[in-house]
């Protein structure tokens, strides 16, 4: 039984593919372009019916819906519609191709699809890469990083991650000691060991060695990855303990540095927005407000402007002050 879907975005009702085409195209067509309408149409769709909405488009007028909105459409807000439209599987390694081809690596992104993602998910984007790039998303990867960073991001994408069915006390013990005996209590840090625990056992199994840890060591394992490693590496071993203890808190952290300060990082607003859209944004709102006592929407208004503000806010729904 699939876990009940916790996104802001659902199938809509009254569907009919037919008839959003026609307004998407009355929307483009002549002079002007019909924003509101756009943004309204594709956001209370889910993304397989605006897969629908492209073909419907194509059999009534012959053209292209995609390549449409990126005309008609520039900047942010475009990129944001390309996001909605683009099928989820194929989302996430679009973006994981160009954090590897675009102008120098985005290892952040890297970290952050990698380590937030399930196995089955990690599986599927393997599928699409290969199908999409032909090569492997595994030798992309090693082509372009190096070190431990490399060699967990290489073990992240086995997807070979055990179910939560297998729990062994035993083996939660060991592995809070070997963790304890890798970083705190060794002159260097035996970078291998927390590669190995952290990147293939599961979930349920590692919430315990977290725990375990900090009643062994004093410390929690977060702490101890700042103080004993650095860079890219601890950047992804954190985005990994994070996800491990709750995926949406994981990602409401992640837009909440995307939006604090000066600037705003908008690659990774728009990332996790569409993303998690259908998946669990209901959660990461929760979450967000949780951590950063105001909701996610105010966040998001306090930050953007225009059209560009006005899709991410239909993303995420209500309002959680």
């Amino acid at each position: 039984m699939a876990k009940a879907a916790r996104g802001t975005i659902r199938d809509f009702n009254a569907f009919k593919a037919n008839d959003d085409a026609e307004a998407l195209r009355k929307a483009m067509k002549g002079l002007g372009t019909d924003e509101d309408t756009i943004m309204k149409i594709l956001t209370s769709r889910s993304n397989a019916q605006r897969q629908q909405i492209c073909v419907a488009f194509k059999t009534l007028f012959g053209r292209d819906l995609l390549a449409d909105l990126k005309s008609e459409l520039s900047g942010k807000l475009e990129k944001v519609i390309v996001a909605l439209m683009t099928p989820s599987c194929l989302y996430d390694a679009y973006e994981l191709r160009h954090a590897i081809k675009g102008a120098g690596t985005d290892e952040k992104v890297l970290a952050e699809i990698l380590a937030s993602r399930t196995t089955a998910e990690i599986n599927n984007i393997k599928k699409v890469y290969r199908e999409e790039y032909g090569c492997e998303l595994e030798d992309s990867i090693t082509g372009d990083t190096s070190g431990y960073f490399q060699r967990m991001l290489v073990v992240l994408v086995q997807a070979n991650r055990d179910p939560d069915s297998k729990m062994n006390d035993a083996l939660v013990d060991q592995d809070a000691q070997d963790l304890f005996k890798a970083g705190e209590l060794k002159w260097g840090t035996d970078e291998e060991k927390f590669i190995t625990i952290l990147g293939t056992r599961s979930n349920a199994h590692l919430k315990k060695v977290f725990d375990k840890y900090m009643t062994i060591s004093g410390y929690q394992i977060e702490e101890s990855i700042g103080r004993e490693t650095s860079g890219n590496l601890q950047n992804l071993l954190l985005a990994v303990v994070k996800s491990v203890r709750s995926v949406p808190g994981y990602l409401a952290e992640t837009l909440y540095h995307a939006m604090k300060g000066a600037g705003t990082d908008d690659d990774t607003l728009i990332r996790v927005m569409a993303s998690r859209s259908e998946i669990d944004l209901l959660d990461i709102r929760k979450e967000y407000r949780k951590k950063f006592g105001k909701s996610l929407l105010q966040a998001i208004k306090g930050d953007t402007s225009g059209d560009y503000r006005n899709t991410l806010l239909l993303v995420c729904g209500g309002d959680d002050e």
